[in-house]
């Protein structure tokens, strides 16, 4: 008996939705990254990308729990001096929660390439509909 080994050839990709509604926006990310890794598959290799497709809906529903919305920034730097911009979570939730969603899904996602491709296969939606039905995505509940 041989190792199976994942390859572009072998991979059969699905795709499932999560309802952010009402969850923390970090376990909604965490379940999506698990996904998109394809480490709930019994033939998961780690250096294939054999993950599946991922839509979240309701971005904007999902919760932060204890003071983060006040407490965590969104920083980026442009490189030049003084060239800091912060944005308060808060105000990120209310204007970009499909960036909140990505951001945090992004950190829980290995730094390689691998990840890069991985995060074209997720699709954030703000409300509770999405344009992907042609695909038969399938609702995904974490255990």
């Amino acid at each position: 008996m041989s190792t199976f080994m994942a390859n572009k050839g072998n991979i059969v990709r699905k795709w499932y939705v999560i309802d952010a509604a009402g969850k923390p926006l970090g376990k909604t990310a965490a379940a999506a990254a698990v996904l998109l890794r394809g480490k709930h598959k019994p033939e998961y290799t780690p250096h294939a990308d054999c993950g599946d497709f991922v839509i979240i809906l309701n971005a904007e529903k999902a919760v932060l729990t204890g003071r983060k919305l006040d407490q965590k920034y969104y920083r980026t730097h442009s490189g030049y001096a003084g060239g800091l911009k912060e944005v308060q979570y808060r105000t990120l939730m209310k204007e970009k929660p499909e960036l909140a969603m990505k951001l945090a899904v992004r950190g829980m996602l290995p730094r390689n390439s691998i990840s890069s491709t991985a995060l074209t296969r997720l699709k954030i939606y703000r409300s509770g509909e999405h344009k992907h039905a042609a695909q038969k995505p399938e609702a995904y509940t974490a255990e």
